[in-house]
């Protein structure tokens, strides 16, 4: 972490925003550990070389409580369903039919109802892995270019996504990942998006690690 004391933050800012960048990134009951620490620890290394500020934090549906993930991580979530406070929302994917996750809240049908409800102007709203799957069934998919898993990407199209075989799809207010690791390269792509590309880098030293794949944009 020594690259971290030296950090120099970067000048300017998308579109010369002065507010923080709230970041949102819901959770719930069976979701994958890795979808949601991956973009978590992105956004919050950004916080130290940005000159905005960015406002990182889980938000969980409903009233603020512990989740078990898929590997048993219990996690305090601290922030009920505020989707008015973000800029971004983060859904991850995680879980298999018959059991806690995607498709529990598919099947409730309460968390795709509430997203889609969240929908506004100058909200994006972002997804990676399964957690398509849940914008999906909340219509929010519906005719636009996304991605998602691998092995859920026939289900993607079957509920409307025009699926493309690409890392990132950056619809504009929509931006999908792909599976699992890919939640780091929807993080850098939304802090260079949202910041500047420079910040995007520094992370990625921090990291040592680099974004990979096809970034489709319009």
């Amino acid at each position: 972490m020594g690259t971290l004391i030296g950090a120099q933050p970067a000048e300017a800012t998308r579109g010369g925003a002065k507010g923080p960048l709230r970041v949102r990134i819901v959770l719930f009951d069976g979701v994958e550990e890795q979808d949601f620490i991956a973009p978590q620890e992105v956004f919050s290394l950004a916080g130290w070389y940005s000159s905005r500020k960015i406002d990182t934090s889980y938000m969980v549906l409903g009233r603020p409580r512990v989740i078990t993930a898929a590997f048993g991580t219990r996690v305090t979530v601290d922030c009920g369903w505020r989707p008015e406070e973000a800029d971004l929302i983060v859904v991850p994917g995680g879980g298999r039919p018959g059991e806690p996750g995607i498709w529990a809240e598919i099947n409730s049908g309460a968390l795709p109802k509430a997203l889609a409800a969240a929908r506004r102007p100058g909200l994006t709203i972002t997804s990676l892995c399964t957690g398509a799957i849940i914008l999906a069934a909340a219509g929010l998919v519906t005719g636009r270019p996304c991605t998602t898993h691998t092995v859920a990407k026939k289900e993607l199209a079957a509920r409307g996504g025009v699926v493309k075989n690409a890392r990132v799809v950056d619809d504009g207010d929509l931006v999908t990942a792909a599976g699992i690791t890919s939640g780091l390269d929807l993080a850098l792509h939304l802090v260079a998006r949202e910041l500047n590309a420079d910040v995007a880098v520094q992370v990625e030293e921090a990291l040592e690690y680099q974004a990979r794949g096809t970034v489709w944009t319009r």
